[in-house]
């Protein structure tokens, strides 16, 4: 069985909202779709004391979940050994919280398959599907970049722009390599 490694912060998890919301309560306003393609929200004037945030016990615990990542997460599962691979060693209080977030939403992937890690290029799967170009371009298996809004600029990667195009991309793959001779 091939494995797909999924990103967990702005792939299955959708940090976005709270970003939003942090930098609407720091600067009165949200910023503009405008203002955030291509950057990320802490990179913005008045983004710094959002990115403060990140190292606070239980900021990742009631992330929600990005639209169809649920249901693509199970419907991979089913043909795919599965891991989740998150960088969490910057953000020391993130672990428990992140553990928790995936137990909660993600109960039939084994917490075996929980990989937190600062150098995803360790990881040997078939497949990586990341929010960053940075992570892919260490990682040797192949690399899939899943669109958020810091990353409309990349190029270099295959784009997969929600769930749906994840779950078209891999049973593509899965329908090609079963007719392969």
């Amino acid at each position: 069985m091939l494995r797909i490694a999924l990103d967990m912060d702005e792939v299955v998890a959708d940090v976005l909202p709270k970003f939003l919301d942090l930098f609407e309560q720091y600067n009165g306003k949200r910023p503009s779709p405008e203002e955030l393609a291509g950057r990320k929200i802490y990179d913005l004037p008045g983004g710094k004391q959002v990115r403060q945030h990140i190292y606070d016990k239980g900021f990742f615990l009631d992330l929600p979940l990005i639209p169809g990542a649920k249901e693509g997460v199970l419907e991979l599962s089913k043909h795919y050994e599965i891991f989740f691979v998150t960088a969490a060693q910057e953000f020391r209080n993130s672990f428990e919280d992140k553990y928790d977030w995936l137990i909660q939403h993600f109960p039939f992937i084994d917490w075996r398959h929980f990989v937190f890690c600062g150098d995803k290029s360790v990881i040997q799967t078939d497949y990586l599907l990341d929010d960053h170009a940075f992570n892919l371009r260490t990682f040797s298996g192949k690399g899939l970049l899943f669109t958020a809004y810091h990353n409309l600029n990349e190029t270099e990667f295959t784009r997969l722009d929600d769930w749906s195009e994840v779950l078209a991309f891999f049973e593509n793959e899965r329908t090609t390599k079963s007719t392969a001779p």
